[in-house]
């Protein structure tokens, strides 16, 4: 065996692959349920009456919340995860996501404790995020370390599919819920279904993560090196501070227009349109399908004409597409809404097929699962924790949903900066890291 041969494996890629997607389906899964629960129903069950723009705007307070235990979760999985590997890191995020979205389930509302109901609603909101800040690095990881490098956008992008994935089942488990349920019975107990169902996804995830192996870089790289002389988070913040703030510039259009695309709508065409709930989650649902092909599409042609092309097709798109966004769904149409949706996703899929391979080729090995972390979930704290909120605090202030493709178009232009001045990383050699 070469120095730089990786540890060979019996796992085959395509089983690696299917343990990262479907860990990361439930744990998107998990994580969007909430968001989509808070757009419609949160804000009227765990908080005092009150006007219902407000209702929900300290709805999507606890959705950030969230966020804000990412970056937290990110370094605490990104140590052990260097030090220790990244398959047992990865089985127990999800253990501790699943346990959180089962508890939201049984959760007591406003009117049967008072206070105590948003409380409690907070701290399992801050264990989803601690537990979904160190899944994606693994997840990411493991496929990229075990893949051909001449194919790792392709591969690697299949992790990234989980989300919509998870905004699939998520949306269709509320969406049927709605149609099926009236609005009385689903926000009496309705809701409640799609979070205890988690326990059996879980398993299944659970069952599938166990019966894969270790990343031949990381074994190999573990073997070699000697003992780390500090923590991996502060090896990757005085060695790669520009790979972290490009990673988080990358990811401030990918962030922020995804969840204007499929969490926000949910409440400008409830509240602002006054349309029915599933005006909007149906649509995110064919969006979400159509979606979840896009991303390894994206992922592929990343490997054949680099990261930053097909990164920035996706930036520029989003920048444009947010105001053609706003306008097809004011018509009220739901064909045209659904349209806004899709075309949203597919150029946001464009960002988020290739960001994988891309932000782990940023980072060497023996500190990588940190870096991709730290810098991925930084970026959550200020793009998506904060989107919703922000986009719901626009259109209270302008009334108009043009002042949410304004925001759109600005986070569009930081990425776009962040991305060309970061030279093409698809020809790096994971194992010379």
């Amino acid at each position: 065996m070469t120095a730089t041969e990786p540890v060979r494996t019996r796992t085959s890629i395509v089983r690696v692959v299917g343990a990262s997607l479907v860990g990361t389906t439930v744990e998107w899964y998990d994580f969007f349920l909430y968001g989509v629960a808070a757009s419609v129903v949160f804000g009227d069950l765990f908080f005092p009456k009150g006007e219902e723009l407000t209702g929900t705007l300290l709805s999507f307070a606890t959705f950030a919340v969230g966020f804000f235990a990412r970056p937290i979760g990110g370094v605490v999985f990104g140590h052990f995860g260097d030090r220790l590997g990244r398959k047992q890191l990865l089985v127990l995020s999800l253990l501790m996501m699943g346990v959180a979205t089962f508890a939201i389930g049984l959760l007591p509302t406003y009117a049967q404790v008072g206070a105590l109901a948003p409380v409690l609603l907070t701290v399992l909101r801050l264990i989803q995020g601690f537990a979904l800040g160190g899944e994606w690095g693994g997840a990411v990881l493991i496929v990229s370390e075990h893949g051909d490098p001449a194919r790792r956008g392709f591969w690697a992008s299949w992790p990234q599919a989980g989300a919509p994935a998870g905004q699939l089942i998520a949306n269709g488990v509320l969406a049927g819920l709605a149609a099926f349920q009236s609005d009385e019975a689903f926000n009496s107990w309705g809701w409640r279904i799609p979070f205890l169902l988690s326990a059996v996804l879980v398993l299944v995830g659970l069952w599938v993560r166990l019966r894969i192996e270790e990343s031949p870089v990381f074994q190999e790289a573990r073997a070699k090196q000697q003992p780390v002389d500090k923590l991996p988070i502060l090896e990757v913040i005085t060695r790669y501070p520009r790979e972290i703030l490009t990673a988080m510039g990358a990811r401030m259009a990918e962030n922020v227009s995804y969840y204007i695309f499929t969490i926000v709508i949910a409440t400008y065409a409830k509240e602002h349109l006054g349309m029915g709930k599933s005006f909007a989650l149906n649509a995110v649902l064919i969006g979400a399908a159509i979606h979840f092909f896009a991303i390894p599409l994206w992922g592929a042609l990343s490997d054949r004409i680099g990261r930053k092309p097909v990164y920035l097709i996706g930036a520029v798109g989003v920048g444009v597409w947010a105001f053609v966004f706003i306008a097809l769904v004011n018509t009220k149409n739901f064909a045209l809404a659904t349209l806004a949706v899709t075309v949203g996703l597919v150029l946001h899929g464009a960002m988020y097929g290739p960001q994988a391979a891309f932000f782990t080729e940023l980072f060497g090995t023996r500190v990588r699962y940190s870096g991709v972390s730290v810098g991925y979930q930084l970026a959550s704290i200020i793009a998506g924790g904060l989107a919703p909120f922000i986009a719901v605090a626009l259109l209270k202030a302008y009334d108009s949903g043009y002042a949410i493709s304004v925001y759109v178009a600005a986070c569009a232009v930081i990425s776009v900066v962040a991305v060309t001045s970061y030279s093409e990383t698809r020809r790096r050699d994971l194992t010379a890291l």
